[in-house]
């Protein structure tokens, strides 16, 4: 997958500028910039697995992807936020040497559409243009973060993918063959590699939080027709997956042992508590930058200073909320450094009501709360 989008995108930097002359004549160039785009592009359906020509139409005013039904359609079929979008190159699965998949979050839960072009160059401008509306949205909502720290949150490719086995949670019903995507902390798993929605998705944590990977099943587990087991072991199952070779199993392992040994973020803690996947609040960004978060952490006081007032909206405690967009922190400083001010202008320290909660290093995260 990785290879073979290096390919596409090495032929057209070379198409650009020895056939092109786009490094000479910078006039001739895409603007990728311009924060506008419209286009056709062939997109499979999501019941009939049909390849359909689609206006598709790119707004950075309106921090959206859109894609139309008919040409006159009025109203867009899905409206794709930049906020939540990820484009990469997947030939292989669409089978088509310009397959592009777009995930973006539909109703809280990860939606993928898969498209193409039969111009190498049009479908390469399309993947720039979103990384472009991407950086531009990531450079309002983190005036903190250097150019190095955005570039490699524009777009990302799947840690790992493949066909394993997996068995339900009481571990009695029969293994099925299933299509698995390692997306950073979460493995979701398709029927087929071509379906819009997962049928479900396993959050990976790390072991400072009791999750553990293990080679090989459980004693006097049955029904699995692949040979080569792995357990992941959480604080609240055991998750059996079999895969069909040991070359798929040491690669599998090693996908999960690299998120298992990485810390845990605090804003990677909205995926452990079954809220918006952690993939998508900017994971891995450096201490001082934080993701736009729509889903307000659910706070555990650790002092004994007015603990029943925790978890409260930002808006609702006094707090400075930063501007430019659907910005939530959950507890001062410790998710927005510097951190935000207080009403009594004082850094560094939360007021609910009458009583401050006290410093914000007090503050620790404990699940997820629905949006009121």
């Amino acid at each position: 997958m990785i290879l073979a989008s290096l390919e596409l995108l090495r032929e057209q930097w070379i198409r650009a500028k020895y056939e092109r002359q786009e490094f000479i004549y910078p006039e001739k160039q895409e603007p990728y910039s311009a924060g506008y785009r419209e286009g056709f592009l062939w997109k499979r359906g999501r019941d009939n697995g049909q390849f359909l020509s689609r206006k598709f139409v790119l707004t950075e005013r309106e921090g959206a992807l859109k894609y139309f039904n008919r040409n006159d359609a009025k109203e867009p079929k899905a409206v794709m936020k930049i906020e939540h979008l990820n484009a990469t190159f997947q030939p292989a699965k669409i089978g088509h040497p310009h397959g592009l998949q777009v995930t973006y979050l539909k109703d809280n839960s990860t939606r993928n559409i898969f498209i193409y072009h039969e111009d190498g160059k049009e479908i390469v401008d399309w993947f720039n243009a979103l990384r472009a509306a991407r950086f531009h949205y990531l450079q309002v909502a983190f005036p903190g973060a250097s150019d190095a720290d955005l570039v490699p949150k524009l777009s990302r490719n799947y840690l790992k993918e493949g066909y394993m086995e997996k068995t339900g949670p009481k571990q009695t019903e029969g293994f099925r063959k299933r299509w698995f995507t390692m997306d950073d902390r979460r493995l979701m798993y398709f029927k087929d590699p071509l379906d819009a929605f997962a049928r479900g998705e396993v959050f990976i944590g790390s072991k400072e939080s009791g999750y553990t990977v293990l080679h090989g099943f459980p004693p006097s587990t049955q029904g699995h027709h692949w040979p080569h087991g792995i357990t992941i072991v959480t604080p609240d199952r055991k998750f059996l997956f079999a895969c069909e070779t040991e070359s798929d199993q040491r690669e599998w392992v090693a996908a999960f042992q690299k998120a298992v040994d990485r810390p845990m973020l605090p804003q990677e803690y909205a995926g452990e508590g079954g809220g918006r996947p952690a993939a998508w609040t900017g994971s891995q960004f450096p201490a001082a930058v934080t993701a736009p978060d729509p889903v307000p952490l659910q706070w555990r006081h650790t002092s004994s200073i007015n603990p029943s007032e925790c978890g409260q909206r930002p808006t609702d405690t006094g707090l400075t909320v930063a501007d430019g967009g659907d910005l939530w922190m959950g507890g001062c400083s410790v998710l927005m450094p510097p951190g935000p001010t207080c009403s009594s202008g004082q850094p560094g320290r939360c007021q609910v009501g009458p009583e401050p909660l006290g410093p914000c290093a007090s503050l620790e995260p404990q699940g997820r709360q629905p949006r009121p």
